[in-house]
């Protein structure tokens, strides 16, 4: 064997260890949004699939704040403590502050006293792309675990009084830790992609901080790329559709899942839809998507995640990943 092979043999093959969601405790309904808006319950369900979401609505609810026990809980469901977390990866456009970032409150509230700590912003595909730099960091020995945290509060920069997108977008947070598993697929390689001539689709100004956004026009982007990059990313890592246990999309809503699902051929029992309680959370999407599916004994360790997304840029992502894919000494008898 040659050094290079026995090198690339011998490289971690990452995987998701554990995961972790919070919401914020206040709900809105739809019939709280009929209450202010020129709109009906059907209406919203018909064309989107949401029926609640939740939002941050008090100022001293601080997005760290509604992070930090998501990202608890995948520590405490992989096992792990604060301590052994070498990088905090905070995904997120919302943070409480312009500067600093997300992740050094987040880090500090959680006990990480020795990571390192960065923010990203990648509007919908954001916590996608931590993972992909995350396993990045694993692969190469620069680090051993890495908690990839997506957090969003689109409440602050939703216009309330515009039907078209104030019924879409609501607050949460979700996280993974990543870490060495057991030989096999492990993270891997994502597709990424962009389209800045495409910008001014969906986008959010500094001075007015509120999501503006064309509908169509999205939807059919997104329908688009997503579909065209999960092809790519399962082609790429030789994956079957077969072969994919869950499937979870962008919880954007529930029309565009199901429109980029049936054009892979996924069926509909193993497509994760999670936007009916939670609304549209950017970034925090994906992995409150994978905690809700393990609380409902849909993901499995060992299980194989196709993943996908879509957000404001235009920006999209797309990959496969092992799910508690462990070393055989240490799984479970």
């Amino acid at each position: 064997m040659t050094a290079a092979a026995a090198s690339s043999s011998e490289r971690p093959h990452p995987t998701i260890l554990g995961v972790g969601a919070a919401l914020p405790p206040h709900v809105i309904t739809n019939a709280d949004i009929v209450k202010r808006l020129d709109t009906s319950e059907d209406w919203i369900v018909r064309r989107t699939g949401i029926r609640e979401r939740r939002f941050l609505t008090e100022p001293q609810e601080t997005l760290a704040a509604l992070a930090a026990p998501a990202c608890e809980e995948a520590l405490a469901d992989a096992g792990h403590a604060a301590a052994d977390v070498d990088h905090v990866i905070a995904a997120t456009f919302t943070a409480d502050r312009l500067t600093p970032g997300l992740a050094p409150a987040l880090a500090a509230r959680i006990g990480a006293e020795r990571a390192g700590v960065v923010d990203l912003n990648a509007a919908c595909a954001g916590w996608l792309y931590g993972l992909d730099q995350a396993a990045a960091l694993i692969e190469s020995g620069r680090a051993r675990h890495v908690l990839v945290c997506a957090a969003e509060a689109l409440s602050r920069v939703t216009d309330h009084e515009d039907r078209g997108t104030a019924v879409l977008f609501g607050d949460g947070a979700g996280a993974a830790l990543v870490g060495p598993g057991g030989p096999g697929l492990g993270i891997g390689e994502f597709v990424f992609g962009y389209d800045d001539e495409a910008a001014d689709t969906l986008y959010a100004e500094r001075d007015e901080r509120l999501l503006r956004m064309d509908g169509q026009a999205v939807y059919r982007h997104a329908v688009a790329r997503m579909t065209e990059a999960a092809r790519q990313a399962l082609e790429r890592n030789g994956i079957a559709i077969d072969a994919v246990d869950l499937f979870v999309a962008h919880q954007a809503n529930a029309r565009i899942i199901t429109a980029v699902a049936d054009a892979l051929g996924v069926p509909h029992e193993k497509v994760s839809f999670n936007v009916e309680r939670t609304a549209n959370t950017s970034a925090a999407s994906i992995p409150l998507a994978l905690a809700a599916a393990q609380r409902e004994g849909r993901l499995r360790p060992g299980a194989t995640v196709g993943m996908v997304a879509f957000g404001a840029g235009f920006v999209w992502a797309a990959g496969v990943a092992s799910f508690k894919n462990l070393p055989p000494t240490e799984r479970s008898t």
